[in-house]
């Protein structure tokens, strides 16, 4: 499968080393070649990071050390004070780390000692590289817990401590680094929390591994590339041809959702919206949406029921994508029409909020049925639900539980936060950039839902689709903060900044 330039490749662990003994063996570039290039950056960063002061570079036994004490080199010659530390003997490290140490010059490497860190203004972990999985254990727990403990602020080689870089868990002790410089490629589980907020800033140091290495990739970072996929309306475009979008939901007491799927979707440009709801909130939404279609369909006490099932397929007609569930509610009756309508709507489908609710328990009898695409987007709880597990699960292996929902279910996951991933059915998943804080805030997934809908409605492949509308969305959350912080963002500053996001 190709890899399309809007996602920016993230290696994990075993792609890591693949690469490695690639660049080694195959292109001949030798392994402390690539060492010394990675301590050269390293010690960049942290000149840049921490000007001035005494520094404490504490290394494994691993090349993770060696890249360390490369940097510990190197700053000593540019004149700083530096305290190297080992956690193992000398003899214990890695042939090449063992090399980097004979190199030192000035005082020798000392053994580990926690004291020592009162006195830095700046401290490199180098402890544990991107091979580590699962919880620390002595003595480097507790190693971790006092760099974590300590004042000055933390540069990280290659992945925070603690962290796995191939997936963003963390199951023990983990450093919470200021900075980290990683080499090569960025690794996923710094994109993916918890690992995410263990990173800091992130700077990607070439180390002079050739980009053709012959792996396949499997996670991607999403750039701002992917918004030139989406069509744009031309002189011979029509309402219909820029796509129709039919959103279903809505319910007594919540017609706001849906009012903003659809308000999200026509400013990210789909040219004729409708939305479909019981008859009884018509006069809602005609007040609030003046130029999208209205269809009242049949219900019982304000929301859906399965009588509206045929209604609602006739309804749909010309549509190009539907998004079910904003504001849908919680009535059995509501969820038995979700749950029906999942199976007959032959367009591309968006499932959000209270469709997803409909789905628990009855997801895997009814996603792998559809013939045509569908996205869900789910944020931790409800794919907790979908998948019978706590969302404190779902938080702690992101990146495994949308990826093997997407593959089980034949759907595209979208499952939401700070660093959004969007997982395919083959197991691809690409990672949002996130650093929008602005849409924690109520109505903001009924927005992307809309903008994935018109993505989806303009005739975008269902990858594409949600990593367009991610990208956009992100970035409109960005600009509707900018004149006010992100706490004085409200879901409609994110639909009226969504043309600029799609025109940047």
């Amino acid at each position: 499968m190709s890899w399309p330039r809007w996602l920016e490749p993230l290696l994990d662990a075993e792609m890591m080393r693949a690469v490695d003994k690639w660049a080694i063996e195959q292109r001949r570039i030798p392994a402390l070649e690539l060492m010394e290039r990675a301590g050269e950056g390293l010690a960049r960063v942290v000149a840049d990071r921490v000007p001035a002061g005494r520094l404490a570079v504490v290394c494994g036994k691993g090349n993770n050390g060696g890249d360390g004490l490369v940097a510990a080199r190197l700053l000593r010659q540019a004149g700083r004070e530096v305290d190297a530390m080992l956690v193992w003997p000398g003899e214990s490290l890695s042939d090449d780390a063992r090399a980097q140490l004979e190199r030192l010059p000035g005082p020798a490497a000392a053994a580990w000692d926690p004291a020592r860190l009162d006195e830095a203004h700046g401290i490199v972990d180098a402890l544990l590289g991107t091979g580590f999985e699962g919880a620390p254990r002595e003595p480097l727990d507790q190693v971790i817990e006092a760099i974590d403990a300590a004042r000055a602020p933390v540069i990280a080689a290659d992945v925070p401590s603690g962290v796995n870089a191939s997936t963003g868990g963390v199951e023990g002790a983990a450093v919470h680094a200021a900075a980290t410089v990683t080499f090569h490629r960025a690794k996923p589980g710094l994109w993916i929390h918890p690992g995410k907020a263990h990173a800091g800033a992130l700077t990607v140091v070439d180390i002079g591994i050739p980009r053709d290495a012959p792996v396949e990739p499997r996670v991607g970072l999403v750039g701002a590339r992917v918004l030139r996929e989406v069509p744009h309306r031309e002189a011979a475009s029509t309402k219909f041809s820029s796509g129709n979008v039919f959103i279903l939901g809505g319910s007594r007491g919540l017609t706001g959702a849906p009012s903003m799927a659809a308000l999200a979707a026509m400013r990210a440009g789909a040219g004729y919206v409708t939305v479909g709801a019981a008859s009884s909130l018509e006069l809602s939404f005609t007040v609030r949406l003046l130029e999208a279609m209205m269809i009242a369909l049949p219900e019982r006490e304000g929301a859906l029921t399965p009588e509206a099932i045929e209604p609602t397929l006739s309804a749909i007609g010309r549509s190009d994508a539907v998004v079910l569930g904003p504001g849908l509610g919680r009535t059995p009756h509501a969820q038995a029409f979700a749950r029906e309508l999942v199976l007959r709507v032959d367009v591309p489908l968006v499932i959000d909020a209270d469709g997803l609710n409909a789905l628990a328990g009855h997801v895997e009898e009814l996603l792998p049925r559809r013939r045509r695409p569908t996205v869900l987007t789910p944020h931790a709880g409800e794919l907790g639900r979908l998948l019978e597990l706590e969302s404190a699960e779902i938080g702690r292996a992101r990146l495994q539980h949308a990826r093997d929902a997407a593959v089980r279910w034949k759907a595209f996951l979208v499952l939401k936060g700070d660093d959004t991933l969007i997982a395919a059915p083959t197991g691809r998943v690409a990672v949002s950039r996130g650093a929008a804080p602005g849409l924690a805030t109520a109505g903001t997934g009924d927005v992307l839902s809309g903008v994935i809908g018109a993505m989806l409605a303009k005739g975008l492949a269902p990858a594409p689709a949600a990593c367009a509308a991610v990208y956009a969305h992100m970035r409109a959350g960005q600009l509707a903060a900018a004149p006010h912080g992100p706490d004085g963002v409200i879901a409609s500053d994110v639909i009226r900044a969504l043309p600029g996001a799609f025109s940047a």
